[in-house]
């Protein structure tokens, strides 16, 4: 697929490449990007160099994931995120923020305009979010981009090595007004049904 620029009323959304490598590694020197993420930590310059120049491109060309750097008009990076598919029809969402652009709503504006996106564009029926167990930073934003909160899952994310419960949410093309790609029949609500 080819990349694409999204943009909203005070965001670019594009694809990252080698321009942005200093301006995600400066970025990602943050202690709370590397304890919340999946980044290597540290994050040396070569992690960065790999993911601006390999790592989001390919995504891009495999279809596998759909990465952008979140900047202001001016050209000021205010976070990054991806959508990566994790089985036809299903995308999961990462995202973090620059310490210095937290609390304006940005990522979340990015969340909302890039599921919208997924929805109409890449033959995606539902998007994902998962964080850490304690990450209400990212909470929040999931939160106020729409995204229903399904649960908590048990040893479902390696961080560094270590296995972590994650909280399990969900957006759908219904929840922003969209249309699905398939039917979607809702199971009927209440406890599942024992046998004997």
């Amino acid at each position: 697929m080819e990349p694409v620029t999204l943009t909203t009323d005070r965001l670019v959304l594009r694809p990252v490449g080698p321009q942005d490598t200093d301006a995600v590694h400066a970025a990602a020197q943050d202690p709370d990007i590397q304890r919340w993420t999946t980044i290597p930590s540290p994050y040396l310059p070569e992690h960065a160099r790999d993911f601006t120049g390999h790592l989001a491109p390919e995504g891009w060309t495999t279809r596998s994931m759909f990465t952008f750097g979140v900047f202001l008009p001016d050209g000021a990076l205010t976070g990054m995120l991806s959508l990566t598919m994790r089985s036809p029809g299903t995308a999961e969402i990462g995202f973090w923020a620059a310490k210095e652009h937290r609390g304006r709503g940005y990522t979340t504006e990015a969340a909302r305009t890039a599921a919208h996106w997924a929805f109409t564009h890449a033959g995606v029926d539902r998007v994902e979010w998962r964080a850490e167990v304690g990450n209400t930073a990212s909470l929040t934003v999931a939160e106020h981009a729409g995204f229903t909160l399904e649960g908590t899952l048990r040893s479902a994310i390696d961080n560094k090595g270590v296995r972590r419960d994650c909280w399990l949410a969900s957006l759908l093309p219904s929840d922003l007004g969209l249309p699905s790609t398939a039917p979607y029949l809702p199971a009927p609500a209440g406890r599942p049904a024992r046998d004997g």
